[in-house]
């Protein structure tokens, strides 16, 4: 049995956990209340009352939330002369009084606001950091149950500690959610001493703990995580439970037979409150992205099958024997392609001997070779394709492709397949983060995604301004018709700013760009660092770096997200870090998220995004539009309002796209969950 985001998850270990090897240990704190408490995600409106709920989200974001907040959070720092001549102890008699007031659930705003104002008090003595008012704002706001905006290098981690407080001291558990292992253990460590001074336990769960430290991690007050490990241990209590469906049906058992039915193997006590670091990655960008319990169903006819596949495939030509789409990801035989792979298949066994079976074959292997590219999508280590996120450029060794996908692509790269995975029991993110009693979390980039978080998670969006003003200048986008002239132009840049002292930080969409526009660096002879996929464990101590006197950056989008770029000595004064993009993303926020690395707390900086008429972005979603360019143009830079346009045209069709396909995923999380129930095998 493993647990698979996309496929392939396995908390605990890297490879396959066989189910019997699980150790049994005592139900945890909190096992009986998981149950008693245990919840369905809310369904998808349908008919008129879908219409008006869509209708509603278009006025939600308008509600004036943020002045409320701000306002409030003036209130809460007048009380700060209440706390600042207070002794250690005590501060943390008041910790007590106040978490007895919220666990008995008595709590009045007053309540809510001296929390914060105590715990802003202990962040300054214990941790030397003292929140400012926009940062008590977007802790107010998240206490209510809304996502918050909150502009890159604002304080977002210790924006978290105040709700983070507030939940731990009502005693049902609260998880910070983050999008890395690393950053949920660095985080978890680095604020304790806030935590102890509250009177709260706090630890963090990563991919290579045993499940009785995960329990006791769970049983924490806070406990840090990664959205996948907190998934991928919910379905494997839920397998544990097997057809136990809540409180009652474990007594019952307990009577009956003496056991607790499984109910003692659960390391999770309950999804009572989620704060999500990273929201907009996390309840958009991977919303899709279904975590999958399976088990290995070895089958050499099938694996045969996918490499016989790959060589047949291999012989097809594009346009004549098939077509791809770029837009939709998929492909096509046409109707003579289909004639020449009932020729090339003549004399196979098996399932070649069935049409749909063998078209099926043809168009996962067509799929795998036009449309999944090593150095895009995925890299070869150690004989293993590895997937990269394209929204990080991290590596996900985790993962695999479903229905097929994964093992063409192995018969592609000519690896040994596979075996084909049967699904036990799956959950997407979107209906796990539902299922949450209290949601909140923060983002540098969520207001382009506000009507789909209301319409999804029912949870409003506030944009909480900078603490100071932000200085980044916003460079206009330079267009060239081909590639070529476009990283020409890039080293140029690159060129240009090295010799002006500043540090540079160039984003990249993928792992294969990264490594050609640093073999163009080589040639030039400038020193710099190269961040992708394939470095992701030194990646924290490159971003931590990036922002020293000349240093040059090569990342792919936003690896090493999460970590603070500060400034050397003497950059401010040249002109703070530039950021260079050589590519438009499928979303706008992803830019954002790039560009948002310079100018951090009223920082000066620049950003600047040079693109091509051959980028995979126009090609896919206007690429009439952009064959018309791109002849006029050449290889020449082109400056003309419309073309410059067309990039924002494609921007926006592709995350109108994204977002249909992410409601089509809740529309087949609602039929799975009413037609299958949990414990139904999808084959």
């Amino acid at each position: 049995m493993s647990i698979s985001t996309n496929q392939q998850r396995t908390p605990g270990e890297s490879g396959p956990v066989q189910a019997a090897a699980i150790p049994a240990w005592s139900a945890p704190v909190g096992t009986w209340r998981m149950l008693a408490q245990r919840r369905h995600a809310p369904k998808l409106p349908k008919g008129l009352d879908a219409a008006w709920d869509s209708a509603v989200g278009l006025f939600v974001p308008w509600v004036p939330r943020r002045g409320r907040f701000l306002r409030r959070a003036e209130r809460i720092l007048a009380l700060e002369s209440d706390f600042t001549d207070q002794t250690d102890p005590a501060l943390r008699e008041m910790a007590r009084e106040l978490r007895g007031v919220f666990r008995l659930g008595r709590e009045q705003p007053a309540d809510t606001d001296r929390a914060v104002a105590l715990v802003r008090e202990l962040a300054r003595r214990e941790l030397g950091l003292n929140p400012y008012r926009e940062q008590a704002a977007a802790a107010i706001a998240m206490i209510h149950g809304c996502l918050v905006e909150l502009a890159t290098g604002e304080g977002k981690t210790l924006v978290a500690t105040m709700p983070a407080v507030i939940a731990g001291w009502r005693g049902r558990g609260c998880h910070v959610l983050t999008v890395n292992d690393y950053l949920a253990k660095r985080d978890a460590t680095g604020l304790r001493p806030l935590y102890d001074a509250c009177g709260l336990s706090v630890s963090w769960v990563d991919g290579q703990m045993p499940p009785p430290q995960r329990r006791e991690a769970y049983a924490s007050d806070i406990t840090y995580c990664t959205n996948k490990e907190a998934a991928a241990d919910y379905l494997r209590d839920r397998l544990q439970m097997g057809r136990l469906r809540g409180l009652t049906d474990a007594l019952v058992a307990k009577i009956n037979h003496g056991g607790m039915g499984g109910v003692d193997r659960l390391v999770m006590r309950g999804l009572e409150t989620a704060i999500i670091d990273e929201a907009d990655s996390l309840l958009v960008d991977e919303a899709v992205t279904p975590l999958i319990i399976s088990s290995e169903v070895p089958n050499d006819e099938q694996t045969q099958a996918f490499e016989q596949a790959a060589q047949v495939a291999a012989q097809l030509k594009s346009a004549e024997h098939y077509k791809v789409n770029l837009k939709y990801r998929d492909a096509d035989l046409t109707r003579v392609g289909k004639a020449r792979v009932v020729e090339l298949c003549d004399g196979l066994p098996g399932i070649w001997q069935s049409p749909r079976m063998r078209d099926e074959l043809i168009v996962q292997a067509i799929t795998a070779r036009e449309l999944f590219l090593k150095g895009q999508q995925y890299v070869v280590q150690e004989g293993k394709v590895v997937i990269v996120d394209e929204s990080t450029g991290r590596l996900m060794p985790d993962r695999s492709w479903r229905h097929g996908l994964h093992q063409a692509v192995e018969a592609k790269e000519r690896l040994e397949v596979s075996p084909p995975k049967d699904t036990m029991a799956r959950v997407s993110f979107q209906m796990f983060f539902r299922m949450y009693r209290q949601l909140s979390g923060m983002t540098g980039t969520a207001w382009e995604a506000r009507h789909e978080l209301w319409q999804v998670y029912k949870r409003p969006t506030v944009r909480i301004p900078t603490h100071k003003p932000c200085v980044r200048i916003q460079h206009r986008d330079r267009v060239f018709g081909a590639s070529e002239g476009r990283w020409q132009a890039v080293v140029e840049e690159i060129k240009k700013i090295h010799k002006s002292g500043r540090p540079v930080l160039v984003g990249t969409r993928s792992v294969e760009a990264s490594e050609h526009l640093s073999s163009m660096l080589l040639a030039l002879a400038l020193e710099h660092e190269v961040l992708n996929a394939v470095k992701h464990e030194e990646e924290a101590k490159i971003v931590e770096q990036a922002g020293q006197p000349g240093r040059i950056t090569v990342a792919t989008n936003m690896a090493g997200r999460g970590t603070d770029i500060k400034l050397g000595s003497g950059v401010a004064e040249a002109g703070g870090l530039a950021v260079v993009s050589t590519e438009r993303n499928e979303s706008g926020r992803i830019d954002r998220q790039l560009y948002g690395r310079a100018g951090r707390q009223g920082d000066p900086g620049s950003a600047i995004v040079f693109v091509s008429l051959k980028d995979e972005l126009v090609r896919k979603y206007a690429p009439w539009l952009a064959r018309r360019a791109a002849r006029r143009a050449g290889d020449r830079e082109v400056s003309r309002w419309w073309v410059h346009r067309l990039f924002n045209y494609a921007q926006a069709r592709s995350q109108k796209l994204a977002q249909k396909q992410r409601k089509s995923v809740l529309k087949s999380d609602d039929w799975l969950e009413e037609n299958l129930g949990f414990a139904g095998r999808e084959h």
